[in-house]
C-alpha cells in the first residue's frame, strides 16, 4: 500500500524485514521441535537460535540466483549458522513456512485492526448518547419522511460497527492456524509431532487437513469481513457527505486550522475524509472478490493465489486500519448543527406529520382510504404552496386535536428503550 494510506504501526507488520523475521521464527521453532524429537542434534538447534540471521539485501541478492524467495532465505540463514546450517528447513516445504508465518503476521495485523474497530464503535456510541435528543428529519429515498434524532441515527451506525468488530475478531481468529505437513499434507517428510510442537510454540492452531497450503477459505473469510467492515464505514461516510451538502449543512467533517478545501475557491470546506473512505471501500470489495477466487486451487496447490495475496492481504489490513482511523476522527470531531437540523424539519411546512394526521383521522371515524386522501391532498398542497399543513388540516378536519397531531415529542416516546441498548455497548 502506498505510504499515503499506511499508518506506521500496521505498516511495520508488512515490511520485508518483518516478513522474514516471521519466517525465521517458524524455521527456528521447527529446528527446535526436531531436536526435541531427537532427530536434529540439540547443539544444532541451539546454534540456529544463537546465530541464525539474515539481511533483506542478502536474501534479495541470493534470490537473483535461486528465483525463489524462501530458498534464497534458507540459503542465507543456513550460511549464517555455519556447519549446523544444514538443519535449517529440514523436512519442510516452502508453504509450511509461508502459511504459518502468514498466520503470525495476520495475528499481529489483527490486533491493530480489531483495536481500531473498537475505537470507531466507541466513538459512535459516545456521540449517539450525546445527541440522543437532537431532533432532525428522517429521510427515505432522499425525501423527508418523519422526525427522528441524530443520536438514533448514530446509534444505528454504532451497532453496525459493533457487528463489524465481532466479524473482524472472528475472522482473524479463524486465520490463527498453521501447517507443517509437507509438500502435499501427508506428513511424509515431517511427523505430526513436530507440527504440534511448533504450533504450540507459536500459539497457533493446527490445520486439521492441509494440502501443500492452508485452505484459502480462511483468508477469503477475512477479506470478506474486511470488505463488509469497509462498507459499513462507507455507509457512515456517505451519510456525513450528504449531510454536509450546502443545501443541508446539518453536519460537517472536522476542518483543521490551515486546511484548504480548494486550490481555487477559498470558501470551500469539502468532505474529503469521508469521500476518501468511500473510494477506498471499493478497493476492499475488489480484494474480497480476489480472495474468493483464490479458494479454488488446482489439486494440492498451485500458485495462482500467491501473487495476489502478496498485494491484497497487506493492503486490505492496512486500508481498513487507515479507514477506521479516518472514520473515528470524523465521528469524534464532526460539527453537528442542531439549529440547522431544526430549520430543515420545517422544509415541508409540517407535511412530515402526515402519518400522525392519518392515524388521527382513522381514530376519529374516517375510513383509511378517505383519511389518506384528505391528508395526502393537504400535505402535498402545504409542501407545494408553502402553506402550513396544520392550518390546512384544521380546515379540512376541524374536530381533530391538532396539538396532539403536531407533537414532536410523540416521535421520541420509545427512544429511551433504544438508548438503553446503546448504553449496553459501553459494557
Amino acid at each position: 500500500m502506498i505510504p499515503r494510506y499506511t499508518r506506521p504501526e500496521i505498516g511495520a507488520v508488512w515490511t520485508p524485514q518483518a516478513k522474514m523475521e516471521t519466517w525465521l521464527e517458524v524455521e527456528l521453532a521447527a529446528t527446535e521441535a526436531w531436536a526435541e524429537e531427537g532427530v536434529v542434534p540439540r547443539e544444532a538447534a541451539e546454534a540456529a537460535r544463537a546465530q541464525g540471521a539474515f539481511t533483506v539485501e542478502a536474501v534479495d541478492e541470493r534470490e537473483k540466483v535461486t528465483d525463489h524467495d524462501v530458498a534464497a532465505f534458507v540459503d542465507v540463514v543456513a550460511a549464517s549458522v555455519g556447519e549446523h546450517g544444514r538443519w535449517i528447513h529440514y523436512g519442510l516445504t516452502s508453504s509450511d513456512v509461508l502459511d504459518t508465518a502468514l498466520a503470525l503476521q495476520l495475528r499481529r495485523a489483527g490486533e491493530i485492526v480489531v483495536a481500531g474497530a473498537g475505537a470507531y464503535r466507541d466513538a459512535l456510541v459516545e456521540r449517539a448518547l450525546e445527541q440522543r435528543d437532537t431532533l432532525c428529519v428522517g429521510r427515505t429515498h432522499g425525501v423527508h419522511a418523519e422526525p427522528t434524532t441524530f443520536g438514533l441515527r448514530l446509534a444505528g451506525f454504532a451497532f453496525e460497527a459493533d457487528r463489524n468488530l465481532t466479524r473482524l475478531e472472528e475472522a482473524f481468529a479463524h486465520l490463527a492456524f498453521g501447517k507443517l505437513s509437507g509438500a502435499v499434507g501427508t506428513y511424509a517428510s515431517i511427523p505430526p509431532a513436530v507440527e504440534a510442537r511448533v504450533m504450540e510454540r507459536l500459539g497457533l492452531g493446527r490445520e486439521d487437513v492441509a494440502t501443500q497450503v492452508v485452505p484459502r477459505d480462511r483468508h477469503a473469510t477475512l477479506l470478506s469481513a474486511i470488505a463488509i467492515a469497509g462498507s459499513g464505514l462507507e455507509r457512515f461516510a456517505t451519510e456525513i457527505r450528504n449531510l454536509q451538502k450546502t443545501e443541508l449543512r446539518e453536519v460537517e467533517e472536522p476542518f483543521a486550522a490551515g486546511q484548504k478545501g480548494s486550490s481555487a475557491m477559498p470558501h470551500k470546506r469539502n468532505p474529503i475524509r469521508t469521500e476518501r473512505v468511500t473510494g477506498l471501500a471499493r478497493v476492499l470489495r475488489g480484494y474480497a472478490q480476489t480472495g474468493l477466487e483464490n479458494v479454488a486451487l488446482w489439486h494440492e496447490r498451485d500458485i495462482s493465489h500467491s501473487g495476489a495475496e502478496r498485494v491484497i492481504l497487506p493492503d486490505a489490513t492496512i486500508l481498513i486500519d487507515y479507514m477506521q482511523d479516518l472514520a473515528t476522527k470524523v465521528a469524534s470531531g464532526m460539527t453537528i448543527n442542531a439549529g440547522r437540523m431544526r430549520e430543515n424539519l420545517g422544509l415541508t411546512y409540517g407535511a412530515l406529520f402526515s402519518q400522525r394526521a392519518l392515524t388521527a383521522l382513522v381514530e376519529s371515524g374516517h375510513s383509511r382510504d378517505d383519511a389518506y386522501r384528505i391528508v395526502q391532498e393537504n400535505a402535498q398542497r402545504a409542501w407545494d404552496t408553502r402553506t402550513d399543513f396544520r392550518e390546512l388540516l384544521g380546515a379540512a378536519a376541524p374536530d381533530l386535536d391538532l396539538d396532539a397531531v403536531f407533537d414532536y415529542d410523540a416521535y421520541l416516546t420509545h427512544l429511551p428503550e433504544v438508548f438503553a441498548r446503546v448504553e449496553a455497548l459501553r459494557d
